[in-house]
């Protein structure tokens, strides 16, 4: 089988050594093309070539920012050409689309996992998220989050252009800060889900799963009924009092999660497709990606979009 490996050379949990074990593993048993990424979107040019370049599947190595621009590199695989399938080897600090999916955290267990599925000849397909705006038209993994948590990732990848490692501890102390700083309380959204709109939300987030992030080993898991092979599912914080959100995100670590209905936020189970949208201008992130500032963006599942093996 033609295969091609993009590897993000930046991947923070792995070493030149870890990357050289995985490609000797896979190219003892697919006929292996290695190329690394060099700019942000390079990922995703490469997947995108993937098949009219005649590979059959593709592999990645790097984190959910890698995995997010290959996928859309595969989405965009022209419809005269046969898509690639796709294997995720993770590489990141949080990996949350692999673990989500039951892929060893370790990338050298995961690369065996990976080969043992290709043997067995087992994938799936899964839902993605889409999102449409005046500024974008891409497909997401597992969130996307409109607020405060986009203004974490924001400082989070300024931190790691100055030089930090992008470490759960450094998402941790970022989040704490801008809480206490009072970034949280901007009661500038609207969700529109179906029903009447909800004004006056402080943040709002998007799952394609569950959970929505992890603190470490702990997920956090604010819809504890998403799953890859549904709709999408919503959170929005309608109180910011410091308290009551504390109690709520506290609420996550448990293993059965948020329950659906409590105080002082609202959830949607399933949906087809929502919006959201500001009175002014919000930190948005997809996947973990910080993309910018948005006003208003379009929510989308779509069923089947994707074939993984796992």
């Amino acid at each position: 089988m033609r295969a091609l490996f993009i590897v993000n050379p930046q991947a923070t949990t792995t070493t030149s050594r870890t990357r050289e074990v995985i490609v000797g593993a896979l190219a003892s048993e697919l006929d292996l093309t290695v190329v690394e990424t060099a700019y942000r979107d390079h990922a995703s040019e490469l997947a995108r070539k993937a098949a009219a370049d005649g590979f059959e599947l593709v592999l990645s190595l790097g984190g959910d920012g890698t995995v997010n621009e290959v996928v859309n590199g595969l989405l965009a695989t022209p419809d005269d050409l046969p898509r690639p399938r796709y294997a995720v080897i993770p590489g990141g600090s949080a990996n949350v689309f692999i673990r989500s999916l039951g892929v060893p955290g370790d990338p050298v267990e995961a690369t065996s996992a990976v080969l043992e599925a290709i043997r067995a000849g087992r994938e799936r397909e899964i839902n993605l998220g889409r999102i449409t705006s005046d500024e974008d038209d891409r497909y997401f993994t597992f969130c996307a989050g409109f607020g405060w948590d986009a203004d974490v990732v924001q400082q989070v990848e300024h931190a790691r252009a100055q030089g930090r490692r992008a470490t759960p501890a450094l998402y941790a102390e970022v989040a704490v800060k801008l809480f206490f700083r009072g970034d949280i309380r901007d009661p500038s959204l609207r969700v529109s889900a179906g029903g009447p709109p909800r004004d006056g939300v402080y943040f709002a987030l998007v799952t394609n799963t569950t959970p929505w992030t992890y603190a470490g080993s702990l997920p956090l898991q604010p819809t504890p009924s998403s799953r890859f092979e549904l709709g999408l599912d919503a959170f929005a914080l309608t109180n910011s009092s410091h308290p009551l959100t504390g109690w709520v995100l506290s609420q996550m670590f448990f293993p059965k999660g948020l329950p659906a209905i409590g105080d002082g936020y609202l959830t949607w189970h399933d949906l087809d497709s929502l919006e959201i949208s500001s009175t002014h201008p919000r930190a948005f992130q997809i996947d973990g990606e910080y993309l910018g500032e948005r006003e208003r963006v379009n929510f989308h599942s779509v069923p089947k979009a994707l074939r993984i093996i796992c």
